[in-house]
């Protein structure tokens, strides 16, 4: 069953945050200052003092959209603040649509935007009047209710999977700088080479070469930062190729032992391509490390190019006001230490028996599981 489709401005109203000067963002202050960069994260906030209507603040439990850069919906659960500029307040006409439903509707339409916009895009901005036309599928409001109910219980308990996924590599992350050191100060002194030197390195497709054009749906699947989710690849099907523009950008294809790296936004976002994603595309976001040696040393790279201390040496090398962003000379100069192939084959072996540990709560934990869940209930077939 398909439900009907009406416009975003139908049900909701969505409301401009306010637009506030540098004298006006205080340290401390009376009220949160939430701005896009406080949206996902609880890092650096101002305050402020105003005193203004009650439009321009956001309450526990209000339903909220960051529409510039870092994007999406959130329905907020702290005290009282001020939202800026980048974010609408959404009033709902809750006899026509419940909160919940809306927020996984909003969510599921996040990667279309993301689509729309092409993967090159670095700043990704949705106007309020595009926003307003957007479409959702609208079921009878029991329904929504039911659907948001069951993408509840599915989200709880993804959510209780990572954390236990989380737990088990905070563990595993230990026993690697147990074993290897601190890959910064390199206190086991392995011999140390760029990693220029013992790997090749290639960023991506620039954008003369993919166009929003040459993307289909379910193709072969084209590998960006926000793909690499917790050191596994997690595709979008829409977010693909097809086999005739694959060939001729042979340059990016992923090869088994490769580890691709997001070069944008987060830093040491990394994953090790295994055979199923083998032939998949880098993307333009990022840039895969090809090791001389590929094995064990690429689990061993992997590790080390996601850990702590590589991200933090990436964050104080990139480039970009906006956007933190790596080239390939900065991944080119990171420094490895290279242990001796008896120290890495103990720790292959450990990691095996650790990943049989974890291997059910990484298929609950499957982001693709929920998406294909959240897919049917918004197609009525949940």
């Amino acid at each position: 069953m398909s439900w009907p489709l009406v416009k975003l401005s139908e049900v909701a109203t969505l409301i401009n945050g306010r637009a506030y000067k540098k004298h006006e963002m205080l340290s401390e202050g009376k009220y949160p200052l939430m701005r896009v960069g406080n949206f996902f994260s609880n890092r650096g906030w101002y305050y402020s003092d105003l005193e203004l209507p009650e439009r321009q603040y956001c309450d526990n439990g209000d339903l909220l959209y960051a529409w510039s850069a870092s994007f999406g919906p959130r329905i907020w659960d702290g005290k009282k603040v001020i939202y800026h500029y980048h974010i609408w307040k959404l009033d709902l006409n809750e006899k026509l649509i419940d909160k919940k439903y809306l927020l996984y509707a909003l969510q599921k339409d996040v990667e279309k935007i993301k689509q729309e916009q092409g993967s090159g895009s670095t700043m990704i901005h949705v106007t309020k009047t595009a926003m307003e036309d957007r479409e959702i599928p609208l079921p009878p409001l029991d329904e929504q209710k039911r659907i948001a109910a069951i993408l509840d219980k599915a989200d709880a308990i993804r959510r209780k999977r990572q954390q236990a996924i989380q737990l088990a590599d905070d563990f595993l992350r230990s026993v690697f700088l147990d074993m290897f050191g601190d890959p910064v100060t390199n206190p086991k002194g392995w011999e140390v080479k760029s990693l220029k030197d013992i790997a090749k390195i290639q960023i991506g497709p620039f954008g003369t070469q993919l166009h929003k054009e040459d993307y289909i749906e379910g193709g072969i699947p084209l590998i960006n930062p926000t793909h690499i989710v917790k050191g596994n690849i997690v595709p979008k099907t829409n977010l693909s190729v097809s086999n005739e523009k694959h060939a001729t950008l042979s340059e990016y294809h992923l090869k088994v032992g490769d580890i691709i790296m997001g070069r944008r936004g987060e830093m040491g976002r990394c994953a090790i391509v295994n055979e199923k994603e083998a032939g998949w595309m880098c993307g333009t976001g990022s840039l895969y490390i090809r090791p001389n040696k590929a094995g064990v040393f690429s689990e061993y790279l992997n590790k080390l190019l996601s850990s702590q201390a590589i991200k933090n040496h990436l964050e104080s090398e990139s480039q970009g006001a906006t956007m933190p962003n790596l080239n390939k000379n900065i991944v080119g100069n990171i420094q490895i230490p290279v242990p001796s192939d008896e120290v890495l084959d103990d720790f292959t072996r450990l990691k095996v028996k650790f990943l049989k540990l974890t291997e059910t709560s990484q298929n609950f934990a499957n982001e693709m599981i929920f998406e294909s869940l959240s897919q049917k209930a918004f197609a009525g077939e949940l």
